[in-house]
């Protein structure tokens, strides 16, 4: 089973979080995205852009951090991190 945990904060303080999970025969790459997509659309967000940090350090760590550069529009809050918790 995959499972990707989403979470939005603020000051160092969870505002939100979710876990989507995922046990379909997919690819990892695509479970990923579907389950990004999914975490934007509970937290009514745009999807974020994938930049050359945030690839580098999710295939090494498993998670990654999302900074305003990373959104298309403003937000009003200091990231949305996701971090892989089981596959």
């Amino acid at each position: 089973m995959f499972r990707l945990w989403g979470k939005i904060l603020k000051d160092n303080r969870l505002i939100k979080d979710t876990v989507v999970t995922d046990d379909t025969d997919c690819s990892r790459t695509q479970k990923i995205l579907e389950a990004l997509e999914s975490i934007c659309l509970q937290f009514d967000l745009s999807k974020p852009i994938w930049l050359e940090l945030n690839i580098n350090e999710f295939k090494m760590r498993g998670k990654t951090r999302f900074y305003p550069d990373s959104f298309i529009e403003p937000i009003d809050f200091d990231y949305l991190e996701i971090q892989i918790l089981e596959e």
